[in-house]
């Protein structure tokens, strides 16, 4: 149902572009009302108000006003800034703009669970966790609510209890060597089970694990990233420019 009266919400800032001469586009994920586009109008200009807070990796408490196509920003307060431990760290940067496109083309519904996960990624992403590990643990929680997780455990096809050695985004996740597709990637066991940790946030253990043997990470990041954008059936700019780091 279209809103027809002005309203607040929590939101975070995840998209912004120039619009007209002083105006710009700002999306957010909100927790309410899923995500929203609205203009926040003269930002732009030396003296706005408030146009320094609509910035991405920024939590805010937003007024806005219902519109046909856009809705407009009519007031916003700062509620957490993250980019302070992000933005001068290209790693911690692209882990963060991943995590922000990745939210906004997944979040298919008013469901605050979205919203919820990303802020708690972002105040994890500015300290001293690896970032990379906080970018795939909010990328699998995303998935989740998106409804096409990976299954880690049992086999995705025949449900034939694992742990198993096989993984491939066509037929869900882990497979077993009989169901296992054309293309599927050979991995340890203890890849799939670092993936349930960090969709779990179980921090301790999968650094743990990662310190045993550090391409653990690396393999669990490339699958993470293999699931996501074969279900999206598009690629996530930043998950490029972070692989090139890799």
């Amino acid at each position: 149902m279209a809103r027809s009266k002005p309203y607040r919400d929590d939101a975070v800032v995840v998209r912004t572009y120039d619009f007209g001469e002083a105006d710009r586009i700002i999306v957010l994920l909100t927790k309410q009302h899923g995500v929203v586009r609205a203009v926040a109008k003269g930002v732009r200009r030396a003296k706005s108000r408030f146009g320094s807070r609509l910035a991405p990796f920024v939590h805010l408490n937003v007024q806005l006003y219902p519109g046909r196509n856009l809705d407009t920003i009519t007031g916003a307060d700062t509620v957490a800034f993250f980019a302070a431990g992000i933005i001068d760290d290209y790693e911690r940067y692209t882990a963060g703009c991943a995590m922000l496109e990745a939210a906004e083309r997944l979040t298919q519904s008013d469901d605050a669970s979205m919203f919820s996960a990303l802020v708690g990624a972002l105040s994890l992403l500015g300290d001293a966790h690896d970032p990379v590990a906080v970018c795939d643990s909010f990328l699998l929680q995303a998935m989740d609510y998106a409804g096409w997780a990976p299954v880690l455990f049992a086999c995705a096809q025949c449900s034939r209890p694992g742990p198993h050695h096989a993984f491939h985004p066509g037929v869900g996740g882990a497979c077993c060597h009989q169901c296992r597709p054309p293309g599927s990637a050979d991995i340890a066991e203890d890849v799939l089970h670092y993936m349930w940790l960090l969709a779990g946030r179980y921090w301790d253990k999968a650094a743990e694990l990662s310190r045993k043997n550090p391409e653990i990470s690396s393999t669990a990041h490339r699958l993470v990233r293999w699931h996501l954008q074969w279900h999206m059936e598009r690629n996530v700019t930043a998950l490029s420019i972070m692989e090139q780091s890799l």
